[in-house]
């Protein structure tokens, strides 16, 4: 079994799209190992998306992610990543297929709803940015 990170942005948060998104996750058979809502800080999406540090878009990502609260989860299932990453649909929500989530609940290319690692490398690091040891069933 693989595990993945998986963030409600704050725009589904405040479009009331949690519920809708957390039953597609439990349709796609997704076991949600860990979950948390909570609001980040400026340093903490700084950190969090450090690897966009320097890029055009960096400060508004982060102004974006520190506008409301969000909702972290961990997932569980075989091919969780390839799997999360698909039924969230590409980053650019007017380029991802029909039926995913983007394509559902994104707003703009910056407001696209879901985050989702991209490798286990990084689910590992995400995973423990949100989460200890502890809180992970």
């Amino acid at each position: 079994m693989e595990q993945t990170l998986a963030l409600i942005k704050p725009d589904a948060v405040a479009s009331n799209a949690v519920g809708a998104i957390i039953q597609r996750m439990e349709r796609e058979e997704f076991r949600i190992c860990a979950m948390r809502m909570l609001h980040l800080s400026t340093h903490e999406a700084a950190t969090f998306y450090h690897a966009h540090k320097g890029k055009s878009f960096f400060d508004s990502l982060v102004s974006f992610m520190t506008s409301g609260p969000l909702v972290a989860l961990v997932l569980e299932r075989e091919n969780a990543i390839s799997h999360w990453r698909k039924i969230m649909g590409a980053t650019d929500y007017r380029k991802a297929e029909e039926g995913s989530l983007r394509k559902e609940f994104a707003t703009a290319l910056e407001r696209n709803a879901v985050h989702g690692s991209d490798a286990e490398e990084t689910a590992r690091e995400e995973i423990a940015f949100f989460f200890s040891t502890r809180e992970r069933a």
